[in-house]
């Protein structure tokens, strides 16, 4: 007997949640379900992997009744493209047995198919806030018969530069709603949301931001450069028994690029890549094709280290040692899935060791180091950001004008030293009417004079 009989649930989601294979309920489960049910603001915080999107869906499911109102009672904002199709799939998935309606509404598509989806009616709309303010702005969505706002996976969203939207958004929705948000890291901009927007909210938090996974080996490698990282991954995927299914994370687009193309000749019919450059079809595809199985590589960016569940990934590889130790968490979250073992693997150069150290220090755990593989070749060459010949960004370009400039700086002549008052016309004017005569003072005074 599954143990989330104990919530009450009513027999549609309860065959629904068992349908899944879903047996115990997670601490963020447990905890956040009368919370939500009671009506309060709450902030969830808890690391990606333990379940927080049942968490909240769970509570808001079971309070969703039919209804024939059009339009969406439910808001649920999310940081990315993929974590909207995603999280739409999950809760209809959630919701197969009950009549509600989901709409999935995201950027790089017709707007204007999106706005004859939400005339035809929903209860649940889960968006991207860019997409989503324009939306509201063109009143293709109506929010005034909005109950419950979601924001999940907030400290991204405000990362990625929605804080404007965010506020913009929160400001047109009804005053009396039910807010509810979750993040992995409390921010100061996290904070502040809450502050001005929230009241009185109650805090779950289920995992300090950093404390590893228990289900999850890490190992690191001390590598000496980017040519040498090439080697030493193109080794380990060679070991098809062993690295099922590897994520590997590369810290920005052009890396990633440059990672995809080295080891593309070796693995290209089994890898692909994923960044924000990329279109939207190309990016659903190579997730499909990676959680499928088709493809057992995918190169990325950060764009996929939170909230997509991906299944049966058996390692994830950090090429490189990201900078803020925040991200090397959510990274790993990706590998050890519903409680299954995962694998983490960190390439280190002799930089990165600071990078490293902080990590550390905010899991307070120290990552074994793995001898480095005789059979992998140490290469000599550096590429052209390791020799530093990455060329000046355009902040420097544009600084360096300004110094070329300042050798001919002169004195102004004395003529030009004054003041501009505006013409003697202007002058008289302000003298007589003390400021500036406007058009509204025209038809002032000519009243004024007709009295």
């Amino acid at each position: 007997m599954s143990s989330f009989e104990k919530f009450g649930l009513r027999k549609q989601l309860n065959n629904a949640i068992e349908d899944l294979g879903f047996n115990t309920p997670t601490p963020i489960q447990e905890q956040s379900f009368s919370v939500i049910l009671s009506g309060k603001d709450m902030l969830g915080i808890a690391q990606t992997g333990t379940g927080k999107t049942l968490g909240y869906m769970m509570p808001l499911l079971e309070e969703l009744k039919y209804s024939k109102q059009s339009n969406p009672r439910i808001l649920i904002l999310v940081p990315t493209r993929e974590l909207v199709i995603q999280l739409k799939e999950e809760i209809e998935n959630f919701s197969k047995y009950l009549s509600v309606r989901t709409i999935g509404i995201y950027g790089g598509v017709n707007i204007k198919r999106q706005s004859f989806e939400l005339y035809e009616g929903c209860d649940i709309v889960v968006a991207t806030p860019g997409r989503l303010y324009d939306l509201i702005l063109n009143q293709s969505l109506v929010v005034k018969g909005l109950k419950k706002l979601v924001i999940d996976e907030v400290d991204v969203i405000l990362d990625l530069g929605f804080r404007t939207q965010i506020t913009n958004i929160l400001d047109l929705l009804p005053k009396k709603r039910q807010n509810i948000m979750f993040s992995a890291t409390m921010t100061s901009h996290v904070d502040s949301l809450i502050s001005n927007f929230f009241i009185s909210p109650v805090k779950i938090s289920i995992a300090v931001s950093g404390t590893p996974l228990d289900n999850i080996s890490q190992q690191y490698y001390k590598v000496e450069n980017f040519n040498t990282k090439i080697n030493l991954l193109s080794h380990l995927l060679t070991n098809q028994e062993e690295f099922k299914k590897v994520l590997v994370f590369v810290s920005n687009k052009k890396m990633a690029d440059k990672v995809f193309e080295l080891i593309e000749p070796k693995f290209g019919h089994e890898s692909c890549i994923i960044h924000s450059n990329k279109s939207q079809n190309y990016r659903i595809r190579s997730i499909e094709d990676f959680d499928s199985g088709k493809n057992r590589i995918l190169i990325s960016t950060d764009v996929m280290s939170r909230g997509l569940d991906l299944n049966e990934i058996s390692h994830v590889v950090n090429f490189d040692t990201p900078e803020f130790p925040e991200n090397y968490m959510h990274r790993i979250g990706r590998t050890g899935r519903a409680e299954k073992e995962g694998n983490t693997i960190l390439f280190c150069t002799e930089k990165e060791q600071l990078f490293k150290k902080k990590i550390e220090e905010l899991m307070n755990y120290e990552i074994p180091i793995v001898d480095f593989p005789k059979e992998v070749e140490i290469s000599l060459e550096l590429i052209a950001e390791e020799r530093g010949e990455d060329g000046l960004n355009k902040n420097e370009n544009r600084n360096s004008k300004k110094i070329e400039l300042a050798g001919g700086f002169h004195e102004k002549k004395e003529k030009n030293l004054k003041t501009n008052l505006g013409g003697s016309y202007r002058r008289t004017i302000k003298k007589k009417y003390k400021k500036p005569k406007t058009r509204g003072d025209k038809t002032y005074h000519k009243r004024q004079k007709r009295g």
